[in-house]
C-alpha cells in the first residue's frame, strides 16, 4: 500500500483534511442570491474588514487561490528582477513552487542561507545583505522571507523573528512571511498577529487557511499601502481575481469568525504534541523536530514505515534522506485518531 492509499489515516498533510463545517456553511450561504463580482461584494468587504481587526492595523487584503499564489505574486511587488530574495534553504519557496516565484517576480534569484531546524542563521544573514550592493554585476539584495512555521515544524520566536527583520531593515531590505501554517504559529507563541507581523516591520504576508480548515482560500495581507496599486494588477494578471470572489470571502470570513483559525490550530497544535509524546520513549523511533507546531519529523526504520502503511497509516518517508518520515496532525485529528497512531507504532516498532 502506498502513502496516498491511505488518506482516511492521513497523517501526509494538512492539506488532506476537509474543511470546517463553518466554513462549508459559510459558502453555502454566501450562493443565496447574486452579488457583485470581483470582490466588489458586501462579504467580501465585511471579511476585509475583520482582517483589519484581526491584525489591528490599516491594511490590504486579496484572496488568493493557493499559498503559492500568495508567495509568488506578492514577492514580485516586493522586489525587482535583477533583486534577491533571501531564504532558508529549506523554504518552500525553494523547494516546492516549481520556479512559481521567480516566474511571478521575472526571475529574482533567490539566495539559499543555512540555520539549524530550518530556521535563517542571523550571522548569514548579516553576511549575505553586503554581498554585491551597488555592484551591477549582482543581484541586490532586495526582500528577507521569512517561513513561520517553518517546513520542518520549527517556530521562530519573536526575539528571532527580531534578530532577522532588524538586520533587513537595517540593510534596505523588505520583508516577506510565508505564513502557510501561520495560525498555527501564533497559538503557539501566544501572540497577537500584529505582534508577529507589522509590529517587527514585516511588509506582506502570505495568509495561510487551506491548511487549518478552509477549502481554496489563502490571501496576501500587505501592511505597506503604497503597494497596493501594483498589487492589486499583479493580483489581476496572476488569474488570481477571481469573478465570484465572495466564495474565498466567505471562507477566510468565516475563517476569522469566534477565533475558529486559533481553534483549529490549537487542535492540531495540541494532537502533535499528543503524538510526540507517545512515541517519544519507543525503542527505534527518534523524533529529530522542534516541538511547537503540528508537523513531527523522525527517523523510522523501514520496516516500521511499511507495517504502519499496511496498517493504513499514511504519511511521507525518505522523502527528504533515508529514514526520516514526516508526520502532520490536522486540525480534523482527534484524540482518538492519535492514540491508535501512537499504539500501532509501540506495537510495530
Amino acid at each position: 500500500m502506498t502513502p496516498t492509499d491511505s488518506i482516511l489515516r492521513g497523517y501526509l498533510s494538512d492539506n488532506a483534511a476537509g474543511a470546517s463545517p463553518q466554513i462549508l456553511d459559510a459558502v453555502v450561504a454566501a450562493s443565496a442570491g447574486p452579488a457583485a463580482p470581483y470582490g466588489n461584494d458586501a462579504l467580501t468587504a465585511q471579511m476585509r474588514a475583520k482582517m483589519a481587526a484581526a491584525f489591528e492595523c490599516e491594511l490590504d487584503v486579496f484572496a488568493v487561490g493557493t499559498g503559492s499564489a500568495a508567495n509568488g505574486i506578492g514577492l514580485a511587488a516586493l522586489t525587482r528582477p535583477w533583486g534577491s530574495i533571501l531564504a532558508h534553504r529549506d523554504s518552500h519557496i525553494q523547494n516546492d513552487e516549481a520556479g512559481a516565484p521567480e516566474f511571478f517576480t521575472d526571475g529574482s534569484k533567490i539566495v539559499l542561507l543555512g540555520g539549524e531546524h530550518s530556521k535563517i542563521d542571523p550571522d548569514e544573514l548579516r553576511a549575505a545583505v553586503k554581498v554585491g550592493v551597488g555592484d551591477v554585476h549582482s543581484v541586490q539584495a532586495s526582500v528577507l522571507s521569512i517561513t513561520q512555521v517553518t517546513e520542518t515544524g520549527s517556530v521562530y520566536t519573536i526575539d528571532e523573528l527580531r534578530v532577522l527583520t532588524s538586520i533587513a531593515r537595517e540593510a534596505g531590505l523588505r520583508i516577506h512571511m510565508d505564513g502557510a501554517r501561520f495560525a498555527n504559529a501564533i497559538v503557539a507563541l501566544d501572540v497577537s498577529p500584529a505582534e508577529m507581523t507589522w509590529k517587527l516591520g514585516v511588509d506582506m504576508l502570505s495568509f495561510g487557511a487551506t491548511k487549518n480548515g478552509a477549502l481554496t482560500a489563502d490571501a496576501i495581507v500587505c501592511f505597506d499601502p503604497t503597494l497596493a496599486t501594483e498589487l492589486s494588477f499583479r493580483h489581476k494578471r496572476g488569474g488570481q481575481l477571481t469573478s465570484k470572489m465572495r466564495f474565498q470571502a466567505a471562507q477566510l470570513d468565516a475563517y476569522l469568525t469566534d477565533d475558529l483559525w486559533f481553534d483549529n490550530a490549537r487542535q492540531a497544535n495540541a494532537m502533535a504534541a499528543r503524538l510526540r509524546a507517545g512515541i517519544a520513549d519507543v525503542a527505534g523511533v527518534t523524533v529529530t523536530s522542534e516541538p511547537g507546531s503540528n508537523i513531527i519529523f523522525a527517523i523510522f526504520s523501514d520496516e516500521l514505515t511499511d507495517a504502519l502503511h499496511e496498517r493504513g497509516f499514511g504519511f511521507y518517508a525518505n522523502r527528504w534522506e533515508a529514514g526520516v518520515v514526516r508526520i502532520v496532525v490536522s486540525f480534523a485529528h482527534q484524540a482518538t485518531d492519535i492514540d491508535e497512531f501512537v499504539a500501532a507504532i509501540r506495537e510495530l516498532a
